[in-house]
């Protein structure tokens, strides 16, 4: 059976909505391209981990460009937040989100700038969703 049988529900779920393509090689299955928002993404994502053993056959590259269109038509308007001493994600959600758990959401719109989302420093300015 080749990968991309294994694969088909999450071919199929991406169809229409991913703009790339899941290619074979290497043994690996190979996801590259785009999605309109991160509901998509997330829902490609949660295709492939029907397959129990994907960590072994996939290599994705899945980029969000609603994300920076989105960005791009807020603008100026967007509310930032500038990290102080001891500030955590979880903290700066439940404060400016009014929840802790939305953490990741304040990380996923400052990937330009943040790899880890232990990771801030103070004077760093962060855009909030």
């Amino acid at each position: 059976m080749s990968l991309r049988d294994k694969y088909a529900y999450a071919i199929q779920t991406a169809k229409g909505k991913f703009d790339g393509s899941a290619q074979e090689k290497d043994g690996k299955l190979h996801w590259v391209g785009s999605v309109k928002t991160e509901e998509e993404k997330n829902e490609i994502w949660t295709a492939i981990k029907t397959i129990p053993d994907w960590r072994n056959d996939i290599v994705a590259d899945i980029q969000v460009t609603g994300v920076k269109e989105m960005a791009a038509a807020v603008g100026a308007s967007a509310k930032t937040y500038t990290v102080k001493a001891g500030d955590t994600l979880g903290g700066i959600a439940k404060s400016q989100l009014g929840n802790a758990n939305a953490y990741m959401k304040i990380f996923e719109a400052n990937k330009d700038q943040l790899s880890d989302p232990d990771k801030i420093k103070p004077g760093q300015v962060l855009k909030l969703p």
